[in-house]
């Protein structure tokens, strides 16, 4: 591994392959109601308290660890794409690099236009570049930074014309707002400087009494903004965005469902090369669940399955108890009638042995 994890190509042959594999498989990651398809990029520490492994660092979680940033495509959460960091690394440092081998693979995987979905972190005219040059869409949530909540309120309850009240005591302010953001295009080892008027959707929520019916002795503002090149509405935009929040479950399934937190070796480039295997391992159980979710075959739910989280894949697919027999020249597999899973697992080898 660690004579592997010094061969700088590994990285791009596991994201080849995983392209390949969604190729040779017919799947394409399905995209929005609005045509589009979603990649959420988001920072998630990795806990590697007590350790002496290298470029172990405190993370803004308040722990020492990595920082590893990852990117997924489509509703259904395929990994397209995961770079190891250095637990003190701030999240946008080499975060131009990895938007461009996101957006390069993002396009292999579909032919549908990308939208790209960023925390604000993120928020950095560089990226705007390159996503803008790139023809890709993208929603980022705005850091005011130093900027005035108080004067941001001011103006909004100027410019906004239809104010809501959901409850006595909290009115909400939906409403667009434009910006001109300047950016440096790279060409030809020339740079040239742009500058383009963007949209910045806000939404600021007032209280005046707390969600117990208490009155506040000040009103309380919770403001919101993002960054879009979209021409949808409001809402829409807000609701995508909140959709990003996904992408928390999914650092979930890597760290806890499939294990992959605390990193195996004490160097850097090992445990980037664990992290590098676990895209393809991830993007693996994530077809079965896919395939799982659309036979039909699985065990009925109270509500409607559209993913299938992988704990559930590894438990009742990968683990699934059965018994080798070899007879007369064959292998020949036995499954219990008693469990439920069975037919979702014929089902699922099926699919995934006719492509």
């Amino acid at each position: 591994m660690d004579y592997l994890a010094e061969n700088a190509s590994v990285h791009t042959a596991v994201l080849d392959a995983c392209v390949t594999m969604f190729e040779e498989m017919g799947i394409q990651p399905s995209s929005e109601e609005h045509g589009v398809v979603p990649i959420d990029a988001d920072v998630s520490c990795m806990d590697n308290f007590n350790t002496c492994k290298e470029n172990v660092s405190r993370t803004y979680a308040g722990y020492d660890g990595y920082a590893p940033i990852f990117a997924y495509i489509g509703t259904e959460g395929f990994l397209l794409d995961a770079e190891l960091r250095k637990g003190k690394q701030h999240s946008q440092k080499h975060t131009p690099e990895f938007l461009c081998e996101l957006l390069h693979y993002g396009h292999k995987m579909t032919d549908k236009p990308l939208l790209v979905r960023l925390d604000s972190g993120n928020d950095s005219a560089d990226n705007y570049g390159i996503l803008l040059e790139d023809g890709s869409w993208f929603i980022v949530k705005r850091n005011p930074r130093t900027e005035s909540k108080k004067e941001w309120a001011k103006h909004i309850k100027e410019w906004c014309n239809d104010p809501q009240t959901p409850r006595e005591g909290k009115t909400v302010y939906i409403g667009t707002t434009w910006k001109d953001v300047a950016y440096t295009v790279e060409k030809n080892d020339q740079k040239e400087q742009k500058t383009i008027r963007m949209r910045i959707v806000y939404e600021m929520i007032e209280r005046t009494i707390d969600k117990y019916g208490q009155a506040l002795l000040m009103p309380e503002i919770e403001l919101n903004m993002w960054w879009t090149n979209l021409g949808w509405s409001d809402a829409d935009i807000i609701a995508s965005y909140h959709a990003h929040g996904e992408c928390e479950q999914y650092h979930s399934e890597i760290k806890t469902d499939m294990d992959v937190e605390r990193l195996p070796s004490g160097k850097f480039k090992t445990n980037a090369l664990v992290l590098d295997l676990t895209i393809l391992a991830f993007n693996i159980l994530r077809i079965i669940g896919y395939y799982s979710v659309r036979t039909g075959s699985a065990p009925k739910t109270k509500r409607p399955v559209k993913r299938r989280r992988i704990r559930t894949v590894i438990d009742n697919l990968i683990r699934i108890a059965g018994h080798l027999t070899k007879h007369a020249g064959r292998v020949i597999m036995s499954l219990g009638r008693s469990n439920a899973w069975r037919l979702n697992f014929l089902d699922d080898l099926n699919a995934i042995a006719g492509t």
